[in-house]
């Protein structure tokens, strides 16, 4: 049986996989005596020269804080920090940079969502709706927020092969659902959601959407607009940023609504005893001093990505995820573990009698990075009827060699276990 197609273009362009190697130094070291396969890249991204160049030249010439000085580093500091956020706007299709609020991650985005937007809205017996393939961030939150309020979370159910069930996700939308809030593309089974089919159904009832596009953003174009989503939030460490930088999209009509979540410095326009006044967004929501370096080392990370063309980026990475898909079916004792109908980034899987920490184990012995266990979303292998998967996630600079050294791998894990082989 053939897998199902992956996210791809008919026509790849041109790709050049020796040239983005070399820009990326911990490639070229060795993992106990092997060659490093680094398949590891849903857990978080290596990252490129280009980005550790503009933090050392960040920390080494511009360093000072933002906002509050009218000295000349601090200009400077501010104009790179402000110029990131533009960068980042830029990279979402935002209207407007104010749409920008800088987090620690998609998880503080996320949150502060579930603090600011719907902890205001939600009472007794109203509904946020999420799905069975969330990560832990984009159901704790809810969870928190809903047990508050007395609320109720539900939970969208998905087919066998990994993909969201959309009609029945749209049947569940009343008028107690306060929020519809669904991961873009899934950390375990790589399954793409139609984002802007749900944004439309859920509008079309009068209920807003966020969108969890940690997985995404590395691997597709992103344009809110065209998505038609309220929110959209993603981590810089997943996109060969930094790791402490996360990125909220908001609609500026929903932001200028929402309180502050944290209070602290440069969010307030003034502060007395008795009464304190906030700042337009994006800055009541960055109270204190922000991480500035990272939002630096962000747009660094998102000028790399763009220079390369996103488009060739995903021809390269949907052939390199057939491939692989192919080969594994072609394996003795290899299961895979859900066949969306969409896919981007991810393949799990698990061997016949064989637990995924030494699969892991074991091929980590041969230089092949990848992650083991339930990915933080513990429902879902719930659902799926597994304690835990192995996972291979895919990034720019992997190739088909990073393949061969995971079926080479595999076939050790076989041979170690008597599996054959």
């Amino acid at each position: 049986m053939n897998p199902k197609t992956t996210d791809r273009k008919t026509t790849p362009l041109r790709f050049d996989l020796d040239r983005i190697r070399g820009d990326f130094p911990i490639l070229s070291r060795e993992v106990h005596g092997r060659r490093l396969a680094y398949l590891d890249n849903a857990a978080s991204t290596q990252k490129p020269r280009a980005v550790v160049e503009a933090l050392e030249n960040f920390y080494f010439s511009e360093y000072s804080n933002v906002h509050r000085g009218v000295h000349y580093l601090s200009q400077r500091a501010t104009e790179a920090f402000e110029n990131a956020r533009a960068r980042v706007g830029r990279f979402v299709n935002a209207e407007r940079a104010e749409e920008i609020v800088f987090t620690r991650g998609a998880t503080e985005a996320i949150n502060l969502v579930a603090r600011s937007f719907a902890a205001p809205h939600l009472g007794p017996d109203d509904e946020i709706l999420i799905t069975t393939m969330e990560h832990h961030s984009n159901i704790v939150p809810w969870q928190l927020a809903c047990e508050a309020a007395g609320a109720r979370l539900r939970v969208a159910p998905i087919s066998d092969d990994g993909d969201l069930e959309i009609d029945r996700l749209e049947s569940m939308i009343g008028d107690k659902t306060r929020l519809v809030s669904v991961v873009h593309v899934s950390n375990s089974l790589g399954t793409v959601n139609p984002i802007a089919e749900i944004a439309r159904r859920a509008h079309s009832r009068g209920v807003p959407v966020l969108v969890d596009g940690a997985q995404a953003a590395p691997h597709l174009p992103i344009d809110v607009q065209s998505l038609g989503c309220d929110f959209y939030a993603f981590s810089g460490h997943k996109v060969y940023g930094p790791t402490g930088i996360g990125v909220l999209w908001g609609r500026h009509e929903l932001l200028e609504q929402m309180p502050p979540w944290q209070g602290g410095g440069d969010m307030i326009e003034s502060v007395s005893f008795e009464k304190t006044t906030y700042r337009e967004p994006p800055f009541r929501f960055e109270a204190g001093t922000p991480n500035i370096s990272g939002a630096v080392g962000l747009s660094a990370a998102l000028d790399y990505i763009d220079e390369l063309n996103i488009e060739s980026v995903r021809a390269h990475e949907a052939e390199l995820i057939d491939d692989t898909l192919l080969r594994l079916e072609q394996t003795e004792g290899v299961h895979l573990i859900g066949r969306p109908a969409r896919r981007c980034g991810v393949i799990s899987f698990n061997m016949e009698g064989i637990h995924p920490h030494d699969i892991g184990s074991i091929v980590d012995l041969e230089g092949v990075a990848i992650r083991t266990g339930h990915h933080c979303t513990q429902p879902l292998m719930d659902r799926l009827g597994v304690t835990a998967t192995a996972r291979a996630s895919f990034g720019i600079y992997n190739g088909r060699d990073d393949v061969d050294a995971l079926l080479n791998a595999l076939d050790k894990v076989r041979s170690i276990f008597g599996k054959g082989g």
